[in-house]
């Protein structure tokens, strides 16, 4: 049986987004992508931390996604910054378009990875802004479990 650090090897983070946003409900999104643009990808490089997703007809596309330019790569290689189309069934679809256009809420990638078919898959968010008390009160949060952490690796 695999675990879940044998299925993601390659795992890209956005770490500013859960600072930045509650998110609602995650989807998991294949993306369109091009033969340099996975090598790249497997390599670990890529950033997620200025990407979003927009809807263009009826199809959700991220925009700002980085990937580097595979180094091997020839004529052919890719651009960094281009938009790329995600693929969710159209039920999924649908739902996201409506909750995005009636709340005011965004969609924010959080974590790109590699799944043990080799495969790239976005883990995308339905979120919602966070305001400026929420985000001091997530900092503190944090700031408590890190302190508890330490307590209780000195004492062990």
């Amino acid at each position: 049986m695999k675990t879940k650090d044998a299925k993601r090897q390659i795992e890209i983070r956005n770490k500013r987004a859960s600072f930045e946003y509650h998110f609602l409900q995650v989807f998991e999104a294949g993306i369109l992508l091009t033969g340099t643009e996975i090598k790249s990808i497997r390599k670990g490089n890529a950033n997620l931390t200025d990407a979003f997703c927009v809807f263009k007809k009826g199809e959700l596309y991220v925009r700002n996604l980085f990937i580097a330019e595979y180094e091997l790569g020839t004529a052919y290689n890719h651009e960094p910054r281009r938009t790329r189309k995600l693929l969710l069934r159209s039920s999924e679809l649908v739902k996201l378009e409506r909750k995005v256009k009636e709340r005011g809420l965004t969609i924010v990638p959080t974590c790109l990875y590699v799944n043990e078919r080799g495969l790239a898959k976005l883990e995308i968010a339905l979120a919602q802004g966070k305001k400026s008390y929420d985000k001091r009160e997530s900092l503190k949060a944090k700031d408590q479990s890190r302190d508890l952490a330490r307590i209780k690796k000195i004492k062990i």
